[in-house]
């Protein structure tokens, strides 16, 4: 049973100067539309329980979610329970509910909620579908036509039976989705990384060079290692001399000078995230600002058993 806290709970905590560790799950173009201005941003995702409940160790009470309605933190406090992280508290009626009660919110640009965008690929799915099922040039065509919209509208039941939606987590992770200022600055930045990950993977993705070869390189001073995980992750453990540099902060933007007192251009940038995927998203990010990165295929794990030296902490 996942225990929840009122808007009007959560305001009086606010009012009695208590700490409160509030964690939006929605996707960052909801939560730069309106969020509570001491909520943190997660999705709902890219959800860890252990790196959260790292990144919580040390702060007293409990740690709370909130969504835009209490759906997606409800799932998200059912995630940190099987995970065997007890304490914690979901939002009853979400972000509009703790607008509504007086809590302070940040407002931003207008986004179209997740909610919404499911209705409207699942309708026109249904509609096209029904289309084609009814005018299609043959029996086969008529009978894919049938079989989309059955397939969409069994999909809506199963969501609405078990409360999962398997096309609000595929839309969450939508470029549209991640961008928490919709501008056609934005909008250029997203299609020339999209141009940049289709040339990394045409070039093969990861770097072929040897494990051997990159501890050479990095013990010679002739390149860098940078962990693109999140600060929670780092603290449990990292590599020897990396530098942290969480995708995270990439994706928001990073001013170009203050990156460069971080990462040397006249060096090799070897990265690496845990398992090899968030690696190749920073790539892209970083290779047309003009750095020589060559992501590593091996995460974390891989390269501490390799005999990469690792530590804990800051």
């Amino acid at each position: 049973m996942v225990a929840t806290i009122t808007p009007k709970g959560l305001l009086d905590l606010c009012n009695r100067g208590e700490a409160i560790d509030l964690i939006d799950v929605r996707t960052p173009a909801e939560y730069g539309e309106v969020h509570v201005d001491f909520a943190r941003n997660l999705p709902l995702d890219r959800l860890d329980p252990k790196a959260v409940a790292a990144d919580h160790s040390g702060r007293t009470g409990p740690l709370y979610f909130v969504c835009r309605s209490g759906s997606r933190s409800k799932t998200a406090c059912e995630r940190m329970i099987a995970a065997g992280i007890a304490d914690v508290v979901s939002v009853e009626g979400g972000t509009n509910a703790c607008d509504a009660a007086g809590l302070p919110v940040v407002r931003g640009r207008k986004a179209m909620s997740l909610e919404r965008q499911v209705r409207i690929v699942a309708g026109a799915m249904i509609v096209a579908g029904a289309i084609v099922a009814a005018f299609g040039p043959d029996a086969t065509w008529r009978n894919i036509g049938a079989g989309l919209a059955a397939f969409v509208g069994a999909g809506l039941v199963f969501a609405g039976v078990t409360d999962t939606c398997g096309m609000a987590i595929m839309l969450g992770r939508m470029p549209w989705n991640q961008m928490r200022v919709t501008t056609c600055s934005r909008l250029l930045l997203f299609a020339v990384l999209t141009a940049a990950s289709a040339c990394s993977a045409f070039a093969g993705g990861h770097t072929k060079d040897p494990l051997p070869s990159v501890q050479q390189a990095l013990a010679s001073g002739q390149a860098v290692l940078v962990d693109v995980r999140e600060p929670a992750e780092w603290n449990a453990g990292h590599i020897q001399g990396a530098r942290l540099v969480p995708l995270s902060a990439l994706e928001r933007g990073v001013d170009p000078a203050q990156l460069a007192q971080v990462l040397p251009k006249d060096k090799i940038i070897y990265c690496h995230c845990l398992v090899g995927g968030r690696c190749l998203e920073a790539a892209a990010i970083l290779r047309p600002m003009g750095y020589d990165v060559r992501p590593l295929k091996p995460g974390y794990d891989a390269l501490v058993q390799a005999g990469f030296p690792a530590t804990v902490g800051q």
